[in-house]
């Protein structure tokens, strides 16, 4: 039995596929955190693969440097997962939403079912290949406008840091690529495998709000107070009942006045911050615990099975018998079907 599952086991294969004028820091983020990853034996649970559009040879960046590219786009046809990082010089494909015959050609390799992500700008090339049409996808905030207006079938939601659509996922301005990839990999291999990825890449696992609060404002005055000392209270206690008023006390402002603040910090406001965070603690509790629903419940601030329920049926989809089923036996026992598309 043991020699037949070392046979079966495969990693989930990712092409990353690098276009002229790429930005070097985003063509890293797939490697940086897919190649990290490993099962219980020492075996890499992703293998990533950079590839070109044309044959193998050099691609240019935004840099003063080419990256020597090994793949030509045959590596597409071999994907679980293709990523599409940003590039600067996207030509037709940016200007008039429409995809050169070399990419279309490109494009084609990939095998239905094979899921599709991107990071910033490379969302020009999802959406000019049809891929997005009546879906939900983000992209730099700065761009944002103008991308809806190219591309009017796609429901663009620029607050966002990345929308996951299934099989199709999509990612805000350079780091939140970050964000993104750590989420695919909590979605494959559970939230302890990302943890750890996050930690030794030295980046949260999850950062809080969108991209709202990245947006250029006037600066604040320096001598006024955040709402940083409020949310690090609030983390403390989740399991406690929480007043917007607790939150504004211990800023010592106003509810209006630490309202406004937090939104301006965060992106969002702090009746949603806080059941963002009861939510993910509610995840980690069903995924490393064996507790009863109604305990976990508790401990995530819900008080109910039924709210906790509700609320990670509004966020994440599934009840919280169906989270704890698909990744409780996310680690070691799902390893193994690492190569399974998704």
């Amino acid at each position: 039995m043991t020699s037949a599952v070392a046979e079966d086991f495969r990693p989930h294969r990712v092409a990353v596929l690098a276009l002229d004028g790429l930005l070097p820091f985003e063509l890293g983020i797939p490697h940086r955190i897919f190649g990290r990853p490993r099962d219980a034996r020492g075996r890499h649970l992703y293998e990533v693969v950079t590839c070109s559009a044309r044959p193998p040879g050099p691609v240019e960046t935004d840099a003063d440097f080419a990256v020597q590219v090994a793949h030509g786009p045959e590596a597409l046809a071999t994907a679980d997962t293709v990523i599409v990082p940003a590039s600067y010089e996207l030509g037709p494909l940016y200007d008039e939403g429409r995809l050169t015959g070399e990419l279309a050609a490109a494009l084609a390799r990939i095998r239905p079912g094979t899921r599709l992500a991107s990071i910033c700008t490379g969302v020009y090339v999802l959406a000019a290949a049809g891929y997005l049409d009546g879906r939900p996808a983000t992209t730099h905030w700065a761009d944002a406008e103008r991308f809806q207006r190219m591309f009017p079938k796609v429901k663009v939601d620029a607050d966002v840091l990345f929308v996951d659509d299934g099989d199709v996922l999509t990612s805000a301005g350079v780091a939140a690529g970050i964000d993104l990839c750590l989420h695919m990999v909590r979605r494959d291999f559970g939230t302890a495998v990302a943890n750890d990825v996050a930690r030794r890449t030295v980046v949260p696992p999850h950062r809080d709000g969108g991209q709202a609060q990245y947006i250029h404002r006037p600066l604040p005055d320096p001598q006024v107070a955040t709402t940083t000392a409020a949310r690090a209270w609030a983390l403390g206690r989740l399991h406690e009942p929480i007043q917007l008023r607790d939150l504004a006390e211990q800023e010592a402002m106003s509810v209006r006045t630490f309202t406004r603040r937090f939104r301006e910090e965060v992106g969002i406001s702090p009746g949603q911050w806080l059941t963002q965070q009861r939510v993910e603690r509610a995840r980690h509790l069903l995924e490393s615990t064996d507790l009863p629903m109604d305990q976990v419940a508790r401990e995530s601030g819900f008080n109910t099975a039924q709210s906790m329920r509700q609320h990670l049926q509004a966020t994440l989809g599934v009840t919280p018998t169906a989270y704890r089923r698909a990744f409780r036996t996310g680690g070691a026992e799902r390893q193994g079907a690492a190569g399974t598309r998704r």
